[in-house]
């Protein structure tokens, strides 16, 4: 069986604490996702899978609970080892791309490794290497505004990709593009999936998008719901129907 990157027991995320309005969006999460799994977690908005998904990604603390990220309690970290675990074991990849509209393409795939101290060399060989994976070797000079929505959301892949990170966490990343294309950044993270053995969890309202991946969560006012086709790597233990997808 694949090792756990993420243990979660008991994850409860309140806002407002102690006031009149205060709002508990997540009930009690239990969650383990395993090295090499390829997980969709989704629900309608406003079901909490966000707030989920941000402490998933170390970019909030829950109130109460522990999380596990990769061996690390989470949960107890100081915002500078925050930032330090995100930009370790997280790439991140969004929906409206993030790219630095100023810098190329090569340069926007070189930010994570500058942050992490590599040399110039070295990161720009990496830079290179990532972006040909995407087969966005030939645009490294160019800058965001040069490229299509598909090309931008490449370019983000690579850069999620940059310091070998232990998950992709990839927040509705077809949602600004066309079908077409959307199916072409999917095809990307199986190839990242199927090729390069990577973690990825897909965070999506689309059930189509989320019949692509081995696993379905769904969450809904704040709980998991339901959990299908729960895997070790490689292997699924049910099959997954649109019908179970979209149930809210």
């Amino acid at each position: 069986m694949a090792r756990k990157l993420i243990m979660m027991r008991n994850i409860i995320k309140r806002y407002y604490i102690g006031q009149p309005n205060e709002l508990q969006i997540l009930n009690g999460i239990d969650l383990d996702i395993h090295e090499g799994e390829f997980v969709a977690i989704v629900g309608a908005s406003g079901s909490g899978k966000s707030t989920l998904m941000n402490m998933i990604g170390a970019l909030d603390r829950p109130t109460e609970g522990t999380y596990f990220l990769n061996d690390t309690d989470v949960s107890r970290l100081n915002d500078k080892q925050l930032s330090a675990i995100r930009n370790k074991e997280i790439g991140f990849v969004f929906q409206t791309f993030n790219l630095i509209p100023r810098i190329n393409a090569l340069k926007n795939v070189e930010l994570p490794l500058l942050y992490a101290g590599v040399k110039k060399k070295e990161r720009q060989e990496r830079a290179m290497e990532l972006l040909k994976l995407v087969n966005m070797d030939d645009r490294y000079t160019h800058k965001p505004n040069e490229l299509s929505g598909g090309q931008k959301q490449r370019v983000a892949i690579a850069r999620a990709m940059a310091n070998n990170p232990s998950i992709i966490l990839a927040d509705e990343p077809t949602g600004a593009l066309d079908s077409k294309t959307g199916h072409l950044v999917m095809d990307i993270f199986h190839k990242l999936h199927d090729e390069e053995g990577k973690t990825i969890v897909l965070i999506t309202h689309s059930p189509e998008l989320a019949a692509e991946t081995e696993r379905i969560i769904t969450i809904s006012d704040g709980s998991i719901i339901s959990d299908t086709g729960k895997t070790t790597k490689g292997t699924s233990e049910s099959a997954v129907s649109e019908t179970e997808v979209s149930t809210e």
